[in-house]
């Protein structure tokens, strides 16, 4: 009984303080903007007013809240694919080199250390400046390309260009450490039983063979992946600012909230925001068999 008291005691002095601070800042902010939600409050964060729906009607009226959601929509329809095609093909080609093989993973994998808000700006200040100076008009003058703006309202818009390119570096190693990670519990007797009876080795064993062993992986690749599309904030900020040129759902609910000191409709809006994650990751691992066993 001593012992069991001493692993129970030993058990919530490590594990205490998370729950502790995961029930402060995460469970109670979330309690508390559902509430405010319900309410009006405006320049305050006490409700105000019961006002029952009408914070969420007014986001789901045509304007800028479903505005954003379509920004969203074109940012993961770019996104997604093509982080997800990428990482799986970067991840089969680092799954069979022999000859330094820590190395390049770290190379491709160190990006995803680097903060957000600096590889924006270092992209916008640096690379895709829109003067002759910054690296990429540079790079398309040789070929007799005039000096782009790449973050103005051109047609056509490059400044998703610009969003994709650097979500795609920030990301794209953390997604192929996680295709590595399903590669390598492929039984390799797979492989040799398809080259017994006669597969070819390439595209036959790539796609017989280790897309089908991947699906678990697959799937929760694209649910990261969507989740983090939805999540998507600094490289809009600080790269678009509040424009209206691309503004996703949490560049227009940080505005309203902190901009506009509406906090019931900002709430309402994050609550919009997490039921369509819910939502969508329920529908896609209902789709793609989430959990079930690979055969």
């Amino acid at each position: 009984m001593s012992r069991t008291r001493g692993a129970t005691g030993a058990f919530w002095l490590f594990v205490g303080p998370f729950v502790v601070g995961l029930a402060v800042f995460v469970y109670l902010p979330i309690a508390w903007s559902f509430v405010l939600s319900f309410n009006r409050a405006q320049n305050t964060v006490q409700p105000r007013e019961f006002v029952g729906l009408r914070n969420y009607l007014d986001l789901l009226r045509p304007g800028p809240f479903l505005d954003s959601l379509l920004t969203f929509t074109v940012f993961a329809v770019i996104i997604v694919p093509l982080t997800f095609v990428l990482s799986l093909l970067l991840a089969v080609l680092l799954n069979q080199v022999t000859v330094a093989r820590a190395f390049f993973r770290s190379a491709f994998f160190l990006p995803t250390a680097c903060s957000y808000v600096v590889a924006s700006l270092v992209w916008k200040l640096s690379i895709f400046n829109g003067v002759r100076f910054g690296l990429a008009n540079q790079v398309l003058s040789l070929v007799g390309v005039e000096n782009i703006a790449w973050l103005s309202s051109a047609n056509p818009p490059w400044y998703w260009l610009v969003l994709a390119t650097v979500r795609l570096w920030l990301q794209l190693g953390f997604y192929i450490i996680l295709f590595l990670a399903g590669l390598q519990r492929i039984p390799a007797e797979l492989y040799e039983a398809a080259l017994v009876d006669g597969a070819k080795q390439g595209w036959q064993t790539f796609r017989y063979i280790t897309v089908p062993q991947l699906r678990t992986t697959s799937v929760a690749v694209l649910l990261l992946n969507l989740i983090a599309a939805y999540q998507a904030f600094d490289e809009f900020y600080n790269l678009l600012g509040n424009s209206s040129l691309a503004r996703p759902p949490l560049v227009y609910l940080y505005y309203t909230a902190q901009g506009n000191q509406d906090y019931g409709h900002g709430s309402a809006g994050a609550m919009i925001l997490a039921v369509l994650i819910v939502l969508v990751t329920l529908v896609q691992g209902r789709v793609y068999g989430f959990g079930r066993p690979e055969r």
